[in-house]
């Protein structure tokens, strides 16, 4: 795990610790010292720890115009130990949506497990973004993570989506490939 870097092909548009409005601005980071575990196993010190033990965050992407955030995840969701999306919800999310973002893309690709609790955050926050237009989109979670999501209904308010090649898109193009998609669901 300590070799899964969070994407990084968009840091000559966006740095999250250089963005004042950013959870993580001023934060430095060491290249050498691995610190950060999920359980026994260190990751990456670029992934950002935002009060969860097993779970840790990249945001990679945020353009305040088109109100979207594009932010990468790894390690355990586990909301039934940890209450992960309470975490999630009150440290980066509302920091966020209260500088206009309503649109977030979550890159789940490196979220092992689902561990569930209570749906109230998931749907605090839907309704929030909902009031706005908004959306919520897991993207490329794995199966087994996708069929514990699907199990308590959370894919009700987060979007399950697959787009493998996420990486060739510059941020803008994945953002309205997304909304696009999102735009014919809800038409149809």
């Amino acid at each position: 795990m300590h070799e899964i870097e969070p994407f990084f092909n968009w840091r000559h548009i966006y740095i999250a610790e250089e963005d004042p409005k950013s959870p993580f601005f001023g934060r430095s980071y060491s290249e050498f010292e691995f610190s950060q575990t999920v359980y026994n196993y260190y990751i990456h010190p670029q992934w950002d720890d935002f009060g969860s033990r097993t779970l840790y965050l990249k945001i990679i992407y945020v353009d305040y115009e088109l109100h979207f955030a594009i932010i990468e995840m790894i390690g355990e969701w586990n909301d039934a130990i940890e209450n992960d999306i309470m975490e999630l919800k009150r440290e980066i999310i509302d920091l966020l949506f209260n500088q206009g973002i309503y649109k977030y893309i979550i890159i789940t690709e490196n979220v092992l497990n689902f561990h569930s609790s209570d749906k109230e955050y998931y749907q605090e926050w839907f309704d929030e973004v909902f009031e706005e237009n908004g959306w919520i989109v897991a993207l490329n979670m794995p199966d087994a993570t996708q069929q514990d999501f699907k199990k308590k209904k959370i894919h009700y308010l987060i979007e399950l989506l697959e787009i493998p090649d996420w990486r060739v898109f510059k941020p803008y193009h994945l953002f309205k490939k997304i909304d696009e998609e999102l735009s014919k669901r809800l038409d149809v």
